[in-house]
């Protein structure tokens, strides 16, 4: 995909979860998605359940030909599958079985995540310690068997959930640290060298163009500051999903560049821990005023931005996610029905 090309379009008037869910309970969380969330539906990550559940462990588990395993300091290589790696892929298929239960029938956008290949180099240490993100060929290999290993996961999707289109999205909250040079070393009195933009870019790049040959456009998250808007749209992603509240008028060009461009904005405007919410349309008034102020046209609102909270819900309570679930839907709906 070039970079005057536009991307497939996600649904419009849509809302969505970011990935993670309170509990370790599948289909609870399953039933709880797909009941909330009929337009764009996602796989739940339940990192409770502990490592291998966790966003790290669970991108681990699909990688092709490279391994990892538990340490005190986090995630390493490994040399061979191990129990760390079983117990990754046996959740994964849990997880898989409850949403395939539960979106018998659907015909619409189904997205599921993993960790994008920098934020991953920036986790997973090599054997003597050090990040992968510190040798250039590790994370060659890393973006490989990445690219790999989802290319089979889509496949599986598409097999589970015939009429579904499957919707990659890419967790990278590490990104903007790597390219500013800010991912701390083992030591931690040093930081790694910041990643050239063309190479950055030139993986993203590569794994959107393996989910386009599966059919599944793809979204970059990232819950961190500035988001380097421009960088992921020349890499062809579809859309970008962002913390709304961290946004500074410094985003703002590459934002309206992004939107007239043809990417969407998954927009996250509800916050992702317990607390009292907003009216909905309350909830996407800073939307609105953007939108305002970047002279976009308020009929394109809608199409353009799907409502998500603010980053997962992990840490809430269940009743708390589910609440904001469907405030998320209520406030997509304000967008449409009420543009200006």
């Amino acid at each position: 995909m070039t970079e005057n090309s536009t991307p497939a379009r996600l649904p419009g008037n849509a809302a969505t979860g970011i990935g993670s869910m309170p509990g370790g309970d599948a289909r609870e969380a399953a039933r709880t998605v797909t009941g909330s969330l009929e337009t764009l539906p996602y796989l739940p990550e339940l990192p409770a359940r502990g490592p291998g559940a966790d966003m790290i462990g669970r991108t681990a588990g699909l990688l092709v030909e490279v391994y990892a395993h538990v340490e005190p300091s986090g995630w390493r290589i490994s040399d061979r599958p191990g129990r760390d790696t079983r117990r990754a892929r046996s959740w994964m298929g849990e997880d898989l079985d409850a949403l395939e239960e539960f979106t018998q029938g659907h015909d619409g956008d189904l997205k599921v995540s993993a960790v994008g290949p920098w934020t991953l180099a920036a986790a997973l240490e090599l054997r003597n310690g050090e990040a992968a993100l510190s040798d250039p060929g590790a994370c060659r290999d890393l973006t490989a068997s990445l690219a790999e290993g989802l290319r089979a996961h889509l496949a599986d999707v598409r097999r589970r959930v015939p009429g579904a289109r499957p919707v990659l999205q890419l967790d990278e909250p590490s990104l903007t640290a790597v390219l500013q040079g800010r991912v701390r070393s083992a030591s931690g009195y040093r930081t790694h060298r910041a990643v050239d933009r063309a190479v950055v870019e030139g993986a993203l790049r590569d794994l959107v163009a393996v989910a386009g040959a599966a059919g599944a456009p793809v979204v970059v998250h990232s819950c961190a500051p500035e988001v380097p808007f421009a960088l992921l749209r020349r890499a062809g992603v579809t859309g970008v999903s962002f913390d709304f509240g961290l946004l500074t008028e410094r985003e703002e060009e590459a934002i309206g560049e992004a939107v007239e461009g043809g990417t969407t904005l998954l927009a996250g405007v509800v916050p992702g821990v317990d607390g009292p919410l907003s009216d909905p349309a309350g909830s996407v008034m800073g939307v609105r005023t953007l939108w305002r102020r970047l002279g976009l046209a308020p009929g394109t609102l809608a199409e353009s931005v799907v409502v998500t909270p603010s980053c997962g819900l992990a840490g809430a309570s269940p009743a708390y996610a589910r609440s904001v679930l469907d405030h998320c839907v209520r406030a997509a709906r304000s967008l449409a029905d009420n543009p200006e």
